[in-house]
């Protein structure tokens, strides 16, 4: 079994750098996601791959929404305005890098 020990300074956001050995061995480099699991007194690091995100309202929502799919009940189409607001929308570029305006809550 591997065994590194590295130490890390906790800093006063409660952030730490992954010391380059352990990011080496785990195979994580800039915007790769690690996990960290309390098993007792210890905190174990590993890699994440491709974790999706879960949102329990989200997935309430989409359960709800599958199930009134699913037995055909409470569908209808959308309003015209609605749809076509949309189909417009879609036709416009959308850049991923610009600023937020107002406030964003997350």
């Amino acid at each position: 079994m591997l065994a590194i020990h590295e130490v890390a300074t906790i800093t006063s956001k409660g952030q730490i750098t992954l010391p380059k050995s352990i990011r080496q061995v785990l195979g994580v480099n800039f915007g790769g996601k690690v996990a960290f699991d309390m098993l007792g007194p210890q905190v174990i690091v590993t890699r994440v791959d491709d974790e999706p995100h879960t949102d329990p309202a989200i997935e309430g929502f989409l359960a709800l929404l599958e199930k009134g799919i699913a037995s055909g009940q409470q569908l209808s189409t959308l309003p015209q305005g609605l749809a076509q607001a949309m189909l417009e929308l879609i036709q416009q570029p959308v850049d991923l890098g610009a600023d937020i305006d107002g406030d964003v809550a997350l």
